[in-house]
């Protein structure tokens, strides 16, 4: 029987790889493996943005990735709107 990953070790910084060689970070290698295939990830602007606060709460509590959800309904209004 194979041994069973411990997946939650893996997700901690200690499990970092060697400050030396940060692209052997666990981190690095499963976006690497995550992405093969798939197309290149589009660049991104650093911004300010003035939202209200109620709003950013809201996103907020939704979890770790709002900003990511906040560019998504961004860009779900962009493409209706065409």
């Amino acid at each position: 029987m194979p041994s069973k990953t411990d997946w939650a070790r893996l997700k901690t910084d200690k499990a970092a790889a060697n400050p030396e060689h940060p692209e052997a970070a666990v981190k690095h290698i499963v976006r690497g493996i995550v992405r093969r295939g798939l197309q290149p990830l589009p660049s991104k602007a650093s911004i300010s943005l003035r939202v209200d606060q109620d709003v950013l709460e809201w996103f907020k509590a939704q979890g770790a990735g709002y900003q990511t959800r906040i560019n998504t309904v961004l860009r779900a209004f962009r493409d209706a709107s065409v």
